[in-house]
């Protein structure tokens, strides 16, 4: 029994895709990891794909990089069916994914050299430059002749990105590509992102912090217990939620009827603790009063206003209410 279909928002043209899926299905015996994605990433996107832990997002990019077979379904990456074009697309494709692994007696730059050399497109005589490049684009220089035994999480994180930048890609998959970073790698990881996306680089980011997608992002796709609930635009799916009216008064009381006279359903009232606030849903902000007419009729019915806004929802809300389900939002 399918469920309604995901939320869309904006349109794409198909042949402007960097990732289609068609009805996409991977079970796992009688269970459904992955129940029907029609997922839609644009080229030269940063595109986040969100949900709780065992939602089905890295079943979903293992299968769509050749990893894991679909059980049913179409998929297309740049342009070609997959998995029958994968020895044509995946040079042009980089990926981390459910953690780097290395060798940890051989050096960074020596790991690098290695994993170069088995790419049989990569040319031997620009080897050492490429690796020095990635190893310099991810700040790890200074480390390049350190044993990756001696390596920290948040390095070893940053060599799977360089290996997956040794080659020029039109792809990148990354799945949680900030696990173990402190905040600067972690600033420095969005900068490197939002700078590939700038070079026509399309990054598909795999992620559990709302924080970092909603500085990174452009589109987002969120999944629930297996099944795509929303894509599209970053700036579209946020503001396609409720917005709120926040009255920051003593006379909470007072003004929360004063919303609920002008039609306004009252959202709840922080404790006592604090400046107080009345809060009423503005719904899509459209047929609701205007904002000036909402400040005149508190201030005639003696509200003493401290603050008024009208603010939309966040990218949590609208995750909140489209999975029913709490998120890490700082990690």
């Amino acid at each position: 029994m399918k469920g309604p279909a995901p939320e869309q928002h904006g349109t794409a043209d198909p042949a402007g895709l960097a990732i289609e899926t068609n009805r996409l299905v991977k079970r796992f015996g009688h269970r459904s990891a992955v129940d029907g994605i029609d997922l839609a990433v644009p080229r030269g996107a940063v595109f986040g794909f969100l949900g709780p832990n065992g939602s089905g997002k890295t079943t979903t990019i293992r299968v769509l990089l050749g990893l894991a077979s679909a059980t049913s379904g179409d998929i297309r990456v740049l342009g070609q069916s997959m998995p029958a074009a994968l020895a044509a697309v995946l040079p042009d494709v980089g990926a981390l994914v459910e953690g780097p692994g290395f060798y940890p007696s051989l050096s960074g730059s020596g790991n690098l050299m290695r994993l170069d050399s088995a790419d049989r497109h990569a040319s031997s005589a620009t080897r050492r430059k490429r690796v020095a490049d990635a190893l310099d684009r991810v700040g790890l220089s200074h480390a390049a002749g350190k044993k990756v035994r001696a390596y920290s999480l948040g390095m070893k994180q940053r060599l799977g990105l360089a290996n997956a930048l040794l080659r020029p890609r039109e792809l990148l998959v990354l799945d949680e590509p900030t696990n173990g970073l402190d905040p600067q790698g972690t600033r420095e990881v969005r900068n490197l992102v939002r700078s590939l996306a700038a070079g026509g680089t399309t990054v598909f980011v795999s992620s559990h912090l709302l924080a970092e997608v909603e500085q990174m992002c452009t589109h987002v796709g969120v999944m629930s217990a297996g099944r795509l609930v929303a894509q599209g635009p970053l700036d579209e799916l946020r503001s396609s939620g409720q917005r709120q009216v926040v009255v920051e008064t003593p006379d909470a009381e007072l003004a929360t009827s004063v919303l609920a006279r002008l039609g306004l359903v009252p959202a709840a009232i922080p404790g006592a603790a604090g400046p107080r606030e009345a809060r009423a849903v503005l719904d899509g902000g459209l047929d609701g009063p205007a904002p000036e007419v909402i400040v005149a009729a508190l201030v005639a019915d003696g509200v003493r206003v401290r603050r008024f806004a009208i603010e939309d929802s966040s990218l949590e809300d609208r995750f909140v209410s489209l999975t029913g389900e709490g998120f890490d939002v700082v990690g």
